[in-house]
């Protein structure tokens, strides 16, 4: 087992994630194996929590692990591994990760709402909403593809906005004062058409993660309706759920 150089000019923090980082490469850790807990690397490097957690910090920014809050930091397996257990934005889910969002817009028009984006925003058929269609990238890398349709007079407003930098949830929140309550998710699997798998950067008919999703302000009102199309060879959603027991009534 590789040792901490004490005499050594190089940071603890950096020589602990060399070792860490050639036993994931040499297949010592293998994809979707747990590594050791923070309290056992310290007792086995003799090194700070702060240590610890600067290696771990590192080594998600090189995407060799990912860190799951209440279960512990894995060896990620290629795969994206958000958690789906709150109402979280795209930034906001790979900045959790460790790893860097970023966002192309590909177009942001004036549309007339069909029946299917009526009916989750609460609209009359043929009412106006604004439709912006983004890539979503992650270290830079194309990972889904983003149709959003909002109700017409916020979405002229955000459509004002410099998109690339400020994610919706956030200007939502922080500018426009639309505080977000809960959302509705439809998720399946779905093949690529040509005009994704072309903005993707992916063959036609690669197996892809679809969700739809509506979001309510926090007095229920439907404020942003999108289809997102992630591609299924990059991401995996995670979630831990509560058992519900079934109710007895007393005979």
């Amino acid at each position: 087992m590789a040792e901490i150089q004490r005499e050594s000019p190089v940071p603890l923090y950096h020589q602990l994630r060399e070792i860490l980082r050639s036993e994931i490469l040499e297949g010592r850790f293998k994809p979707g194996e747990r590594l050791p807990t923070e309290f056992e690397l310290i007792a086995r490097y003799q090194v700070s929590r702060t240590t610890v957690r600067q290696t771990i910090g590192e080594l998600q920014k090189e995407g060799l692990v990912t860190v799951h809050r209440g279960k512990g930091t894995f060896v990620r397996d290629g795969k994206i591994e958000p958690e789906l257990s709150a109402l979280t934005g795209f930034v906001e889910d790979m900045l959790a990760l460790g790893i860097e969002a970023s966002a192309r817009v590909l177009s942001i028009e004036e549309v007339r709402a069909d029946k299917l984006v009526a009916g989750q925003l609460g609209l009359n058929p043929s009412d106006r909403v604004i439709k912006i269609v983004r890539i979503r990238l992650a270290n830079q890398e194309p990972l889904s593809y983003d149709v959003s349709f909002l109700p017409y007079e916020i979405g002229a407003k955000l459509a004002q906005e410099d998109l690339v930098v400020y994610p919706i949830f956030t200007l939502l929140e922080d500018k426009y004062g639309v505080p977000l309550g809960e959302a509705d998710y439809r998720i399946e699997a779905s093949l690529a058409d040509r005009k994704i798998a072309e903005a993707l950067g992916i063959r036609k008919g690669a197996a892809m993660l679809s969700i739809e999703r509506t979001t309510y302000s926090a007095s229920g009102v439907a404020v942003d309706f999108e289809q997102l199309f992630y591609r299924g060879d990059r991401i995996r959603y995670t979630m831990r759920l509560k058992r519900k027991r079934p109710g007895y009534s007393a005979t």
